[in-house]
């Protein structure tokens, strides 16, 4: 069992809806084990867990505090010398998918085009590997192959396009990209990845001595969801309620969180 496995797996446990599945387990153990006295506190936290971490408001504020980082739009993007696309946004073509499709982050590879085509930089470098036993199978491209692919579709031509596609997670991303790029002397990049997930992007290609220019992409969170019209009796009755979407939202930041102590144990920060 490696690094990579573990990474993935433990934090499901700390996420609110693993962490509430496991107090419901001990309250049917509690229960099992006729301790009737202690039996309904599982129960109250782990509703009060997903009320909470499903609530718009909550989800809003965790979010914001780590995409509102690193806000930069194009025209405040200096030149550098690549821009550099981290993989996560790509689903691979399996049937009945004929081609590789974007996910929601996939906002990735479209704005990594926009920043070439604006002439912020002469190259583009994609990363990211594909996890053999995530993926169910070997026969897949790596994601930064599908990348590319799709890059090609948006009008960037071949010969500036570099492909890295070994990494499983940010960590290798940073230096499997290192290795490339070290080789024409590069250093300075722009860096394109999610909003959500830019800070502990910017830190690693630091610790591994690119100068990073942060160009942040797929916001989840935008100032329109504070604007004072969302701000109706309608709205704030139904925002009481927990919502799956924003569960979803809280438990990415909170993936982000618990990367950035993870990562900072191992020194990749």
């Amino acid at each position: 069992m490696d690094f990579v496995f573990f990474s993935k797996l433990l934090p499901l446990l700390l996420y609110p809806l693993g962490l509430a599945c496991l107090l419901l387990a001990v309250s049917l153990l509690l229960w099992w084990w006729k301790l009737s006295r202690w039996f309904p506190l599982p129960v109250v936290v782990a509703f009060a867990l997903l009320w909470i971490a499903g609530n718009e408001g909550v989800s809003n504020l965790l979010v914001t505090s780590l995409e509102w980082q690193y806000i930069n739009t194009p025209d405040n993007i200096p030149p550098a010398e690549a821009i550099v696309i981290l993989g996560g946004g790509i689903k691979p073509p399996s049937y009945p998918r004929f081609l590789p499709d974007l996910a929601e982050s996939g906002d990735r590879i479209i704005y990594g085009a926009q920043l070439y085509h604006l002439k912020k930089a002469p190259l583009i470098l994609v990363t990211g590997g594909r996890i053999p036993w995530k993926e169910g199978g070997k026969e897949y491209l790596s994601e930064a192959d599908d990348m590319a692919n799709l890059l090609l579709l948006l009008n960037i031509p071949q010969q500036v396009i570099l492909k890295e596609g070994q990494s499983l997670n940010t960590y290798q991303n940073a230096v499997y990209t290192k290795e490339i790029l070290q080789k024409r002397g590069i250093s300075r990049i722009i860096l394109v990845t999610s909003a959500l997930h830019m800070p502990r992007a910017v830190k690693i290609f630091e610790k591994q001595g690119f100068e990073v220019i942060p160009a942040p992409t797929d916001y989840l969170v935008t100032l329109q969801d504070f604007s004072a019209e969302k701000y109706t009796w309608q709205n704030l009755l139904i925002g009481f309620f927990p919502d799956a979407e924003y569960l979803y939202y809280t438990t990415c930041a909170l993936k982000e969180y618990i990367g950035l102590f993870i990562y900072k144990l191992q020194g990749y920060l």
